[in-house]
């Protein structure tokens, strides 16, 4: 194994975005866990994690792959360990100040030799990421003002090239051809799509509608969960080429209502589990049926994850200030969701754009149908 320092030489056009603030009350938290456990390491793994502890760093190659680093928190330090092919980029444009970068073969057991460094002398195996999940999932709920800075930028840019895309569709406009626009936006932005959803009016009953060759027709739904510096902005925008049906148009107002009721719930203290029992009542309340909860996940907390975790009856999270959330119920032909922070001042909605028409739900300017 060898160790790697950053080369200015290589500086190529990137700086890590991590702020030294956050970094060191995210190093604090996990010490915490640490300490909790009675243990002196912690092997962090997953993307979700890496990216938040990191604050923003980039440790993947593909977007379906497992990412290309690993990082050993220990008393002692931080240290992220990478395949030697991947060494010299991390260092030069994402390794965050203070970490020490170790490298080995790309064809080694990343997380073996991760497990390896650290403080001499110590024979303590790390705790996995998996045994500390919701103690690592409660220390990335509060934003912290960097980083809670970034997510607001991303969720704008977001939602204003989802305003610039849906502006020019068409009823011809392809779905395919709809999120090409938005992906090559996405990207222009130094972000990544993540998810990119469309359907016209002839798919309007999927709720996961990956693109096809069809045209958008008199109405047309588009989803992009995009992500930048780890963190995940995620929004629904809804077009159409008529006035619409009166139908459609009361389903529409009915959906912003549980919408509404579920942002109610959101207060500090308040368990995901228990929000959730008032999403499923929501619907009933606002004459949706009782089994639309079922047909598509809800939504929940969202920060470096899509959603970190899903809100179901077994999520025992408390909901705190500062904490983003992103939720998303649907029905028949209806869908509204935003990304949200939870504030001192209330719900803050961070994928906004003044442009996009909007009405008032609850005292909060909520997105409406645009109309073309």
């Amino acid at each position: 194994m060898t160790q790697t320092t950053a080369d200015a030489s290589l500086l190529s056009g990137r700086a890590a975005p991590a702020s030294p603030e956050d970094r060191a009350i995210k190093r604090q938290r996990v010490l915490d866990i640490l300490d909790a456990k009675g243990q002196d390491s912690l092997l962090l793994t997953t993307n979700t994690a890496l990216t938040w502890y990191l604050d923003g760093s980039r440790v993947h190659i593909s977007l379906a792959g497992d990412p290309i680093a690993a990082v050993l928190v220990d008393r002692g330090g931080d240290h992220l360990v990478t395949f030697n092919n991947e060494a010299g980029r991390l260092a030069a444009e994402e390794l965050p100040s203070g970490v020490t970068l170790h490298s080995v073969p790309w064809h080694a057991n990343l997380h073996e030799a991760a497990a390896a460094v650290g403080l001499p002398g110590r024979n303590a195996v790390p705790v996995a990421e998996a045994d500390v999940a919701a103690e690592l999932r409660a220390a990335r709920q509060q934003l912290l003002p960097n980083e809670s800075a970034r997510y607001a930028r991303l969720s704008a840019e977001v939602a204003a090239l989802m305003t610039d895309v849906l502006s020019t569709a068409r009823p011809e406009t392809t779905e395919f051809e709809l999120v090409s626009a938005l992906a090559a936006r996405i990207v222009a932005a130094g972000a990544e799509p993540l998810v990119l959803l469309c359907n016209g009016s002839s798919r309007s009953s999927f709720r996961h509608p990956l693109a096809t060759h069809s045209p958008l027709g008199r109405r047309a739904m588009a989803v992009v969960c995009a992500r930048r510096d780890g963190m995940v902005a995620n929004i629904t925008r809804w077009v159409r080429f008529d006035a619409g049906t009166a139908e459609e148009r009361d389903a529409e107002a009915r959906i912003a209502g549980v919408e509404a009721d579920i942002f109610d719930a959101t207060v500090p203290g308040a368990r995901l589990d228990r929000i959730f029992t008032e999403i499923k009542a929501a619907y009933t309340r606002h004459g949706f049926g009782a089994d639309q909860w079922e047909q598509h996940h809800q939504g929940g907390p969202a920060g470096y994850a899509g959603r970190d975790p899903r809100v179901t009856d077994a999520a025992t999270d408390t909901v705190i200030l500062g904490q983003a959330f992103t939720w998303n119920p649907s029905g028949p032909g209806v869908k509204i969701e935003d990304t949200v922070q939870l504030t001192g001042s209330g719900l803050q909605v961070l994928t906004a754009d003044p442009r996009w028409p909007s009405t008032t739900v609850n005292g909060l300017q909520r997105p409406a149908t645009l109309q073309l």
